[in-house]
């Protein structure tokens, strides 16, 4: 279906690299180390946008005709704040207990990069936690060890078994990709 590119995953992400996997869609997997730093005065997708780019930028003098590099980024939206990937157990445990008995929106944006064009798609999910104990935080915190999820947590894993309550939106957007607004993205390329 997409002879005409040549697609490059730019994500060390084990969870996007096994949708595409599970899309079928021939690929490779190049990475760069970016700083992930964003101005101050941006606001939920417009921060996922911002560094979703970012990464496409890197490869700005790499990319040759017929390639198209993707790179994406996800973040949780609480209460007006952006929350990324925790620091640590204490800023996990933190993350969680705020999240607890609340909703929030994970925001994932993803940018299509080729020589000559760049653009980039978001998608918004709303998801609910139940009131979380302490005991079930550090059960998931020891057992799980999310510190390379934005929220601390994966819906796939069993926090989101026994802690969610409810979503609105694209289930593979909490996990870190809207596989369907991607491959919809795919099959509209000329």
């Amino acid at each position: 279906m997409y002879k005409n590119y040549k697609i490059i995953l730019a994500s060390g992400s084990p969870r996007r690299q096994q949708f595409f996997k599970d899309l079928d869609l021939d690929f490779e997997i190049r990475l760069k180390e970016i700083v992930e730093v964003y101005p101050d005065d941006l606001k939920a997708e417009e921060i996922t946008n911002y560094l979703a780019e970012l990464k496409a930028k890197e490869f700005d003098d790499e990319l040759i005709e017929n390639e198209l590099l993707i790179t994406s980024d996800t973040l949780v939206w609480l209460n007006g704040n952006a929350i990324g990937k925790p620091k640590d157990y204490k800023d996990a445990f933190q993350i969680l207990k705020l999240l607890s008995n609340e909703t929030h929106q994970v925001i994932t944006s993803v940018c299509f990069k080729t020589k000559d064009k760049t653009e980039t798609i978001f998608d918004i999910t709303e998801v609910t936690f139940k009131e979380l104990n302490d005991d079930s935080i550090r059960y998931y915190l020891d057992n799980y060890k999310p510190f390379d999820k934005a929220g601390a947590y994966g819906i796939q894993e069993w926090i989101g078994l026994i802690g969610i309550s409810k979503i609105e939106g694209s289930y593979t957007n909490v996990v870190g990709l809207p596989t369907e607004k991607v491959y919809q993205f795919l099959q509209n390329l000329k």
